[in-house]
């Protein structure tokens, strides 16, 4: 079914690691997973065309496990390989429904993942396949923040939509300041000269340069990426 009322058509949606965990201190909690990706569905039948970045921070964090006498170049790999973990979980998730879906890996893993090939992945996503992008860019030292921007400009999303555990961004934590302001619109340079943090500097910097707006709101809430893509002002907007 398609919806033109749809604010965002086609969607780049960033989801944490850590946001899978759910009340774990580790791992994936089903019942997370599963919320998840009936939302992903219920976008997906609306119309939206929906590509997905998941980070691998409940699973295994590079810069933490260089700490712990890893090298951070080793590390970042150990962490594109927890992305994969956590996107196969996710598509079978998301195909359990009976909504088709694709993965794709920046690293070649063609046992279980196509290799990312912009052109493909733009067709997938026209034929209403959701696709799920792992392994971050592929590269140490860039993270998977900066991997959503980069997926987001290459296969010409409107916006990226980021999925945290509060309804947007403020100038300080809100769990943690009952008093912290929400922000409902923002400019790129705010956030930057602010030190807000939304995503890291890079993924801020290449979302500014290709005037991509990036939406972060409560997708904890069920239901809440639908109202994302069809009302206003639903979480906060960097413009």
């Amino acid at each position: 079914m398609t919806d033109r009322t749809l604010l965002y058509r086609r969607i780049l949606l960033k989801i944490s690691g850590e946001s899978l965990m759910g009340d774990r201190e580790y791992g994936i909690d089903p019942r997370i997973l599963e919320q998840f990706a009936a939302d992903v569905v219920a976008a997906a039948s609306m119309g939206a065309e929906i590509g997905i970045v998941v980070g691998g921070g409940n699973i295994y964090r590079g810069v933490s496990g260089s700490i712990d006498g890893i090298n951070r170049i080793q590390g970042d790999h150990m962490g594109m390989l927890a992305t994969m973990i956590n996107a196969l979980a996710l598509q079978n998730a998301i195909e359990a429904t009976g909504t088709y879906s694709r993965l794709m890996s920046a690293i070649t893993m063609t046992a279980f993942a196509e290799p990312f090939i912009r052109r493909k992945a733009v067709r997938h996503l026209e034929k209403g396949r959701v696709v799920i992008f792992g392994c971050g860019t592929g590269n140490p030292f860039f993270t998977t923040d900066t991997a959503a921007a980069l997926r987001a400009v290459e296969i010409g999303a409107d916006a990226v939509l980021k999925g945290t555990r509060v309804d947007g961004i403020y100038d300080s934590d809100p769990e943690k300041n009952a008093n912290a302001m929400k922000f409902p619109k923002i400019t790129y340079m705010d956030v930057l000269q602010r030190g807000l943090r939304v995503m890291d500097l890079t993924a801020i910097t290449l979302c500014q340069e290709n005037k991509l707006p990036i939406v972060v709101f409560n997708m904890n809430e069920p239901g809440n990426l639908q109202r994302v893509l069809t009302e206003d002002g639903v979480g906060s907007v960097v413009i």
